[in-house]
């Protein structure tokens, strides 16, 4: 959870200080359009990222390779808040801005599909969506702390002390809060799923070996994944990044009163994101994802509206918004991981989601803002909100429903029966309790 605020910290901050870092690296007219397009460019490296990464999760181990995306992470954020001005050394200022976005992206190739999978695996099978909600607390904590810094800072400083170098100050607090991450993942065992299946020699032999077999025989899931994440990452990044944005430039309202707006909804949806992975759990997955994608398209053109109508109405507008999407978000970490076997869950994870990610998820500040100038409509995010929950309803027609299911073995959960479930072909297996028991492979140890 600490590792994933890390890595969503920098975003968050990114698009919260977008009008200090235009005018810091891309004076002129096109500016503002120019910095979220750097920030739509940290994405592209994702799918690269989740390519590398996500196989050598799968050979060598889940926490290993978290170990190397957070250090990537918070030292690249750190960076930024070096990089001279445009003023002081020109053209090489937004070009070391790209390169470390890129670097940054390309890291988080690696950390989302590697943090989800570690959380499902370690979850008790009937809780796993009580425990996966941590992660996304931990995706609204980045965010919101992010807020919050940017907030303290823009009362302390004038706006010319936050112009030239107060906007500095969030970035370079993302490397100590990266060492805290990876000083705790260095101190975690690997996952108890991934650890069976090295006793079992069934971790793929190569990290490509494991790349292969995804795409010619996990190719199902991975479209499936597809079309859910493409409705995730659209309402996600439009509430999360692009809002503060949006409500400046479209309805009139201050960077500070946006921010607060912000914060407020994200606060609510961390006090509740906790009930929402529960309750998938007694509930199942597929009906709190079928509730909350209709809501969200009912509801994203009213609540625009009332963000449109002064401070009260949204802070309203945002929260109910916050709150239909949270089904959802609260979730991903038990619905994702369990949409593939256990010997290429990092890799389908890394892939199928960093691939939506990149192409709809990191691209919404910019299609939202382009949208809206282009129209001169200022629903235009609500209406492309409404797309894509359309686009996740098809989806998850054909995605089982996984709640309880196992996710050991080499099976697909909810459609494959993993001979683990089964209490056959695996030595050392009781069928009466179905607890493992190791003493026959391990002498006289007592089992984890």
């Amino acid at each position: 959870m600490i590792g994933n605020a890390t890595e969503w910290y920098d975003y968050g901050v990114y698009a919260y200080l977008v009008n200090e870092l235009t005018t810091n690296f891309f004076p002129g007219h096109y500016g503002h359009l120019a910095t979220l397009l750097v920030y739509a460019v940290s994405f592209i490296l994702r799918p690269l990222g989740g390519i590398v990464w996500g196989p050598i999760g799968d050979r060598i181990g889940r926490n290993s390779v978290m170990a190397l995306t957070i250090i990537l992470m918070a030292v690249g954020t750190f960076l930024v808040g070096c990089i001279p001005s445009y003023d002081r050394i020109g053209i090489w200022a937004p070009i070391v801005l790209i390169v470390l976005r890129v670097i940054q992206g390309f890291s988080t190739g690696g950390e989302y599909g590697g943090a989800a999978t570690f959380m499902a695996e370690y979850a008790p099978d009937k809780r796993r969506g009580f425990w996966g909600s941590f992660l996304e607390f931990g995706t609204l904590a980045g965010f919101s702390g992010g807020i919050i810094i940017t907030l303290i800072l823009r009362a302390s400083l004038t706006e010319h002390q936050m112009d030239t170098w107060g906007w500095r100050i969030p970035f370079l607090i993302g490397l100590p809060l990266g060492l805290i991450g990876l000083y705790l993942r260095t101190r975690m065992e690997d996952t108890p799923v991934f650890q069976e299946l090295q006793q079992n020699d069934e971790v793929e032999e190569a990290a490509t070996g494991a790349l292969k077999n995804l795409l010619r025989e996990h190719w199902r899931p991975i479209l499936k994944l597809f079309g859910l994440v493409i409705a995730l990452n659209i309402a996600d990044y439009t509430l999360l990044t692009y809002m503060p944005t949006y409500m400046s430039d479209s309805l009139g309202i201050s960077s500070t009163q946006s921010d607060v707006v912000v914060l407020i909804g994200q606060l609510l949806m961390m006090a509740l994101i906790w009930y929402a992975g529960a309750t998938s759990d007694r509930v199942g997955r597929k009906p709190m994802w079928w509730f909350s994608l209709t809501a969200t398209f009912v509801l994203a053109v009213p609540c625009f509206w009332l963000m449109g109508q002064g401070m009260a109405w949204a802070i309203i507008g945002f929260a109910v918004l916050g709150l239909v999407f949270l089904p959802q978000l609260g979730t991903i970490s038990a619905t994702f991981p369990a949409m593939f076997p256990a010997h290429v869950r990092y890799a389908g994870m890394a892939i199928g989601y960093n691939v939506a990610t990149a192409a709809f998820g990191g691209t919404v500040a910019s299609v939202d803002d382009s949208l809206v100038s282009s129209t001169g409509n200022r629903y235009m995010p609500a209406f492309y909100m409404m797309a894509a929950m359309v686009v996740g309803m098809v989806a998850l027609v054909f995605v089982p429903e996984t709640a309880g299911k196992s996710l050991r073995g080499r099976g697909t959960p909810g459609e494959d029966e993993p001979a683990d479930d089964a209490g056959r072909d695996r030595p050392g297996i009781h069928n009466v309790s179905g607890i493992r028991d190791v003493s026959r492979e391990f002498g006289s140890r007592r089992p984890r």
